[in-house]
């Protein structure tokens, strides 16, 4: 394997929002081999003229307007002149050969759309990296392996494909979902087309799941609460199953109303963010998707 051929023909691309240059500079340090794509959301200049004086990147965009991780992703993705390109979290660290061994995994299976590493925390521990659709069981199970396994979902935060199969094939993101679930509903399509998701025993990667970045309490409540209700509704929209969704939280309306009024007058605030987060998520998710009877708009 001619690993510089590997290293000209491979593409990173990481997008981030209020990141920390202490954060993103470890990611960087092991990605001098490859072309890096950054996309900031948050409109950083000065962050983008420090990591520029520290390293080599390819494009570095700033984005005036948070259009959320999807439409970031999918500006990448269209950036990149590479052979192949690489999906990373500014939180998520892996070297050079395991980069490689996942590109050697796609060259080896051609029906496979997606190689992921298997990641770890930074004491070493299994993380969780991939496993079932969110319809076909939960995440808190962490595949221990012993070698490579197919994956019905694999987390966006590492992932390698091949550039033009990826575009051509319009697997590019749903940019319905600003935060969450659009690596499921990635990998739902996926396995939708008859291919599959690899994920590698040998490349591992050190995957921090950082928290959004957003420091005030009660507007990082509300972004979590709201785009992962909003997105929750929608993912399961898409694949038709959301009417017992919807069902079950118009039911629960009423006390949490309640709770809403009781949190605030108990000086509960962050609760209070929190319930009015996830009534606001479904009324827009209504306002956007929905007519009265359910059907689609």
């Amino acid at each position: 394997m001619n690993e510089k051929i590997f290293d000209n023909n491979i593409s990173i691309v990481i997008v981030i929002y209020h990141e920390e240059y202490s954060l993103i500079s470890k990611t960087l340090t092991h990605l001098n081999s490859f072309k890096k794509i950054i996309i900031d959301n948050s409109n950083n200049k000065y962050l983008k003229k420090k990591i520029e004086a520290n390293f080599s990147i390819s494009k570095y965009i700033l984005n005036k307007k948070n259009s959320g991780f999807s439409a970031g992703h999918n500006q990448g993705v269209k950036l990149s002149t590479s052979k192949y390109t690489m999906l990373l979290g500014p939180d998520c660290i892996i070297e050079e050969k395991d980069i490689l061994n996942l590109t050697d995994i796609l060259l080896k299976n051609k029906n496979c759309s997606i190689a992921t590493p298997t990641s770890y925390d930074n004491n070493m521990n299994l993380t969780y990296s991939g496993g079932p659709l969110p319809e076909n069981g939960d995440k808190d199970h962490i595949l221990d392996l012993s070698g490579n396994v197919c994956v019905e979902s694999a987390l966006g935060a590492c992932m390698l494909f091949e550039t033009k199969k990826f575009i051509n094939d319009k697997l590019l993101f749903d940019e319905n979902f600003f935060l969450y679930f659009s690596d499921d509903d990635l990998c739902r399509r996926i396995k939708k087309s008859k291919q599959y998701i690899i994920q590698s025993f040998n490349s591992k990667c050190i995957h921090q799941h950082g928290n959004i970045k957003v420091k005030n309490i009660f507007i990082k409540k509300f972004i979590r609460e709201y785009n992962f209700t909003f997105d929750k509704f929608y993912y399961y929209f898409k694949i038709n199953n959301h009417h017992n969704l919807i069902k079950n939280f118009k039911k629960k309306i009423p006390s949490y109303i309640i709770k809403f009024f009781f949190r605030l007058v108990f000086f509960k605030y962050v609760g209070a963010v929190d319930i009015f987060a996830k009534l606001f998520a479904y009324y827009k998710f209504r306002l956007k998707f929905l007519r009265r009877d359910g059907r689609v708009v």
